[in-house]
């Protein structure tokens, strides 16, 4: 098949500098033991265990999930004199002989290069006062990589403060699946908290580089934050507080994840149950907490969008609200200016003093903020009211920040006519009632084909942020379902946004979800990095994302309806062009069977010749990445273009000239 595509020098629109962003949620293990650094598993023996379903949940404390000894020690969780009172629990740990030890399962194990070192650090009361103790891997019952520490010396009858140690412990060779131990070199007792483990490498000594880099390679423009129903908590009690996650590491209160309920009664073939899942076990330390993703939207140069709790938990897990007219509605008011000053004020300011403490004197220049996450109008839960009060508080003090409303769980249902009709009726005689409007949508492959246009008749004075959106082919939503990231699904969302970016006056943000899956801890499929504690790699549809990020222009040029044309035959398109350096970026999705010919022309109907083409796909619409075959799907270029140019079938390109 041949086909010719006339590129016209009209602009249509102009494209918002950094529209391909990031939707970060701590889901599928995302934050601590993915994105965060952290390899040692319930760190601060203050995990609980999560249980009930909608308006009735509860949680029991855990604290020694992770952790065991071996048959010459004694572990217990004791409380009573701890290093911080926001986690109360720590252990205390009886060795009956020299060398007995407790280990930390750290998730499915550590792995660490040979040569490659990672930082052992923890709290220690030397009650049974001894001279040191022994750090070391169990790989498969052989103990590896010993490290003593030096433990400081104390009177035998002073008072046995808490004191922190750190340790380099360096890999002598490969270490794959190893549990992190701690070994006592007599009997006696000693007692521990926060036992943590991070790489050397890890960035700022935060994030876990591999996958930084990842983030890194899409050049997002913005970053969204931390989620997603986490903020919501399935009560107001376990809901994200943003405040808590700006204290020192030790003193941010362990909490149980809002996802730690998602398939609590799921009942796998191998006959797991309720009570031996992992997922029930789902905590989060905030290791990651707004100032930490601050920092990383700062590292990776993009902008930040953090999103604010209105009151309400998970409108899809709980009944729980505080009413408006409670007192303590005006906390979630206040939670919003003092993010804001957290963010932005000098470090005079009794908020930037709290940045400066933490390390950036200088403000993080937040320009935007999510009011709720994706949620929707009720009689009970009356958003709408709730949206202007925080509209109204926010601009009295801050009339700049820009802010994105919820066009609730889907963009099919009354929900969204409701909201927008909302939106729009309070934004008649306004322009900064609300910026851009956040909507989600996780669909069927041909849906998003069927839609390209969706957003060709929308109204152009209120933005649209498109910040959550999926192919889901068939068989989509299954636990640790790596396969459901499939090139037939990218090929549909790369196909999607090309109407995302030809109505880029109307779409300003758009960011696909969820990021991350850890591998035999994903509840949620499909993902757009999938990794587990050797490897990481980035799906189709990560590609499509960093395509569309590093090969976008400034304008939007006019297609004059071919477009349309293109469509019955699997083809779309379309073109931008940079008005800085004059370079043009053609996408084309190619969702045939075969492969098509394509010939550029210009105005005049003088050929195109290109400079480089780069490419995804060629390969049968079932394939995906792996562990196993990380690169089976992935980018490649060509600079060798013809006028001719050859669009192989199954396959996303976008054309440089």
């Amino acid at each position: 098949m041949k086909k010719e595509i006339t590129i016209y020098n009209d602009v249509k629109a102009n494209v918002t500098p950094g529209m391909t962003g990031l939707y970060f949620e701590d889901i599928n293990y995302a934050a601590d033991g993915v994105l965060y650094g952290e390899m040692i598993e319930n760190r601060e023996f203050e995990f609980l265990k999560v249980s009930g379903k909608k308006g009735d949940y509860y949680a029991e404390h855990d604290g020694l999930y992770g952790w065991n000894c071996c048959e010459l020690g004694e572990m217990k969780i004791v409380t009573g004199s701890p290093v911080a009172e926001e986690n109360p629990h720590y252990l205390r740990f009886t060795a009956k002989e020299a060398g007995a030890g407790f280990t930390n399962k750290a998730y499915d194990g550590v792995f660490l290069k040979k040569g490659a070192s990672a930082i052992l650090s923890f709290y220690g009361r030397n009650v049974g006062r001894f001279d040191k103790v022994t750090a070391a891997f169990l790989c498969d019952g052989q103990v590896k990589c010993e490290t003593e520490i030096v433990l400081q010396k104390q009177e035998p009858k002073a008072l046995c403060p808490w004191i922190k140690y750190s340790v380099k412990m360096t890999a002598t060779e490969d270490i794959k699946k190893a549990l992190p131990m701690i070994m006592l070199p007599a009997a006696g007792v000693m007692e521990f908290d926060f036992v943590s483990l991070i790489p050397e490498d890890a960035v700022e000594g935060i994030f876990r580089k591999d996958l930084f880099e990842l983030l890194k390679g899409i050049q997002p423009g913005f970053i969204r934050f931390p989620g997603g129903c986490i903020i919501e908590g399935n009560t107001l009690y376990n809901r994200y507080r943003f405040k808590d996650t700006l204290k020192p590491l030790e003193n941010r209160k362990a909490n149980f994840n809002r996802w730690a309920v998602h398939g609590n009664d799921w009942d796998p073939a191998d006959g797991s149950s309720h009570e031996t899942s992992i997922y029930n076990r789902y905590n989060q330390t905030y290791g990651i907490g707004y100032y930490e993703y601050f920092l990383l939207c700062e590292k990776l140069g993009a902008k930040p969008l953090p999103v604010l709790n209105v009151g309400l938990a998970c409108q899809y897990q709980s009944y729980e609200l505080v009413e408006i007219e409670d007192p303590r509605f005006n906390e979630y008011v206040q939670d919003a200016l003092d993010l804001i000053a957290f963010a932005n004020e000098p470090a005079t300011g009794k908020w930037g003093q709290v940045r400066a403490s933490l390390g950036h004197p200088e403000p993080f220049n937040l320009e935007m903020v999510g009011i709720g996450n994706e949620q929707w109008e009720t009689d009970k839960v009356r958003f709408f009211e709730r949206y202007k009060i925080f509209e109204k508080t926010i601009h009295e003090t801050y009339p700049a920040i820009k802010l994105i409303g919820s066009a609730g769980p889907d963009i099919t249902s009354e929900k969204y006519t409701m909201a927008w009709d909302f939106l729009r009726s309070n934004s008649k005689d306004r322009d900064d009632f609300v910026y851009a409007v956040d909507e989600h949508y996780y669909v069927r492959p041909q849906w998003l084909l069927d839609h390209v246009n969706f957003y060709d008749n929308y109204d152009r004075k209120i933005k649209v942020f498109a910040g959550e959106y999926a192919a889901h082919p068939e068989g989509s939503g299954t636990f640790n379902n790596y396969k459901a990231n499939t090139l037939e699904g990218a090929l549909a969302e790369a196909a999607f946004l090309t109407g995302v970016e030809r109505n880029a006056d109307v779409v300003v943000l758009a960011s696909y979800a969820p990021l991350f899956a850890r591998i035999n801890y994903t509840q949620w499929s499909p993902d757009m990095i999938w990794f587990d504690a050797e490897n990481a790699y980035g799906t189709p549809s990560y590609y499509v994302q960093l395509m569309y990020s590093r090969y976008t222009g400034s304008e939007v040029l006019d297609t004059k309806g071919q477009h349309e044309a293109l469509y019955s035959d699997g083809i779309y398109y379309n073109p931008t062009r940079d008005a800085k350096t004059g370079k043009y970026y053609v996408k084309v999705v190619n969702t045939r069977e075969e492969e098509v010919t394509l010939c550029l022309k210009d105005e005049a109907g003088n050929a195109k010749k290109a400079s480089e083409i780069v490419i995804l796909g060629g390969k049968e619409k079932t394939a995906f990445n792996s562990i196993e075959n990380m690169d089976n799907v992935k980018v490649s270029s060509c600079t060798e273009v013809g006028e001719e140019i050859k669009l192989a079938p199954n396959s996303f390109n976008v054309i440089v000239f």
